[in-house]
């Protein structure tokens, strides 16, 4: 085991994550079983599929500096800046849109700056083309000028950190399920987690995507890829669940969320995340309403993460 490797299994990881049986009507006068799958329990600061996605990318970097995307509550954002204040490297974060920079930092991005996250702010048609290597390289160039000293050797991480080892990474999600269960569903944001799940897991995934635009399958194809040469694993998506949009919710979700939270809090120690982990459960309940899934089916509902961070 090489130095980094000793310091990440320093953290503790909670692998394999729970798996945890849910007794709800909805699903068990149909014949059906659900299961939580319960990643947000893996570590408290890096939570649910960040950390899957994150650690054979820390181990690529190797204590560089690490510089990555997303908006302003994004998780990954978080995430990304507390694995830097624990394993002691310096991170940046590349923030979708440059009007916020004159604003009072939101819980998330306040929580970033606090764990030593260099906040960078960029407009929103520089962050849709940060893919395009001359405008990273504009970006890095930005670094020294907004005073952040010591980044020449910069790691670049992408924005959900979904990439090849992210996939690879989340494939273990898969492995952790096979044989447990027939379905697993997952909240979609950049698809890296569903992309390795389904890779690694012998039933069928289904995806949840929290964005509106239909663009995703794609990516997830592009991004197994990258990541096997091919195709793995059989998957599908269900675009209806998204509740307006990224980082958007409805009274009729959040309501949704709290009658889930009060049929199951307490007994499984269970907060509802709103903008994945909400809409993934509310497209399983609708789905087994519908009798989408024969009787007998087990079904894994992964809770990705935990809510947002308050003042």
């Amino acid at each position: 085991m090489n130095a980094f490797d000793l310091a990440l299994s320093r953290l503790r990881p909670r692998l394999p994550s729970p798996l945890e049986p849910v007794d709800d009507e909805r699903f068990t006068r149909r014949g059906l079983r659900l299961l939580l799958k319960r990643d947000d329990l893996i570590h408290p600061d890096l939570p649910g599929n960040k950390w899957r996605k994150l650690a054979l990318n820390l181990r690529e970097a190797a204590g560089r500096p690490v510089l990555t995307f997303g908006g302003a509550y994004s998780n990954h954002l978080r995430a990304t800046a507390a694995a830097g204040r624990l394993l002691g490297f310096p991170t940046v974060g590349v923030v979708r849109g440059g009007e916020l920079a004159d604003r009072p930092l939101n819980p998330s991005l306040a929580r970033c700056a606090a764990d030593g996250m260099r906040l960078l702010f960029v407009d929103r048609a520089t962050y849709r083309a940060k893919n395009d290597p001359a405008v990273l390289a504009r970006i890095l160039e930005r670094l020294p000028e907004d005073g952040y000293d010591g980044y020449d050797d910069v790691y670049a991480v992408p924005e959900g950190g979904s990439n090849a080892l992210a996939v690879r990474g989340c494939a273990g999600l898969g492995g952790e399920l096979r044989g447990a269960a027939d379905v697993a569903a997952v909240a979609c944001g950049t698809g890296g987690t569903l992309a390795g799940l389904a890779a690694g897991f012998d039933g069928r995934t289904l995806g949840v995507p929290v964005l509106k635009g239909g663009f995703l399958g794609g990516e997830i194809t592009a991004l197994q890829e990258a990541a096997y040469g091919g195709p793995r694993g059989e998957w599908s998506l269900d675009e209806r669940f998204h509740g307006g949009g990224y980082a958007r919710t409805t009274p009729e979700l959040d309501a949704f969320a709290r009658d889930f939270e009060r049929r199951h809090g307490a007994r499984h120690g269970l907060a509802i995340e709103r903008l994945y982990v909400a809409k993934m459960l509310h497209g399983l309940v609708t789905l087994a309403e519908e009798g989408a899934f024969p009787s007998g089916t087990r079904i894994a509902a992964v809770i990705t993460g935990a809510p947002e961070p308050r003042p």
